[in-house]
């Protein structure tokens, strides 16, 4: 390839297997993060940008785009933003009772998602001939990605990931609890909406083009944190890199596994990351 011998298998890497690579490292980044933002602000060893809703709410509203306004592709990001706010803010609103409990968090998860998702389906089958293409994108695919949605998305990304960076010290003090926060002088409130617009931001951006990719923000933070330990300065950066590395080796692994055939990276994490979930799950205190 180096030589020029081989201009067709060039051009292939180049065109497909390289956008296809920033993708993943992106988009792992990315939802790794907001998983570690969201487990901060919650105090929920569960909470991860799919569980809570985040994505259903980005995917809606991507789905509505590709099947009635396929020229607004430039606007994904930020629409999928949106939806992802409002997914956000229903689930919030499904499970305070006296504060955030857990479990109501992931009850109220499971029924935006299911909600969420049937609605996308619903839209996806009235594309007709493209229902299928979405369907798999729903999945969480990085089939069809090329160098504009990189060039989309790593702007957004850097802005994203910056922000998470600079919110570490307010992390860390979040993550002690309302009230010892609050007697270091933190405004609560503020920085819980601030944390979390950075974590459904990071999510959303990344589900807009990538499609729904589950468990990544669950498994990573929870890895970095045996790895490094729970400060948030170091943590963040951590989780970023390995859920780089998980989305690409998700994404390699589908390719290859049942080759010609195509795994969508959705279902690879699902497979790895549903064992992780239960036993999270059986772990914690859900009282």
């Amino acid at each position: 390839l180096l030589l020029g011998d081989s201009t067709g298998n060039f051009d292939i890497i180049k065109d497909l297997r390289m956008p296809r690579v920033f993708i993943a490292i992106l988009v792992g980044a990315n939802l790794a993060v907001a998983g570690v933002l969201l487990q901060s602000i919650i105090r929920n060893p569960l909470a991860d940008p799919y569980i809570t809703g985040i994505s259903s709410g980005a995917g809606l509203v991507t789905v509505f785009l590709m099947v009635f306004m396929p020229q607004l592709t430039t606007l994904r990001p930020i629409l999928g933003f949106i939806g992802g706010v409002l997914a956000c803010i229903i689930v919030y609103i499904m499970s305070y009772k006296n504060g955030l409990s857990p479990i109501r968090i992931v009850l109220a998860g499971a029924a935006a998602n299911a909600l969420l998702g049937g609605l996308s389906s619903m839209i996806a089958i009235s594309a007709g001939l493209g229902a299928a293409n979405i369907q798999k994108w729903l999945m969480g695919s990085l089939a069809t990605v090329n160098w504009s949605h990189v060039y989309l998305l790593v702007g957004y990304t850097i802005v994203g990931l910056i922000a998470a960076c600079l919110l570490s010290k307010v992390c860390n003090v979040l993550a002690l609890g309302n009230k010892n926060a609050k007697s270091l002088g933190f405004n609560v409130q503020i920085y819980m909406i601030i944390v979390s617009a950075v974590a459904v931001f990071l999510a959303s951006i990344s589900t807009a083009i990538a499609g729904m990719i589950s468990f990544v923000g669950l498994v990573v933070p929870h890895i970095c944190r045996l790895m490094i330990g729970s400060n948030h300065y170091y943590l963040i950066p951590c989780s970023a890199i390995l859920g780089a590395i998980l989305v690409l080796f998700a994404d390699t692994m589908g390719r290859i596994v049942m080759s010609p055939y195509e795994i969508p990276v959705g279902i690879v994490t699902c497979i790895f990351g549903a064992p992780f979930f239960l036993i999270l799950l059986r772990k914690s205190d859900l009282k």
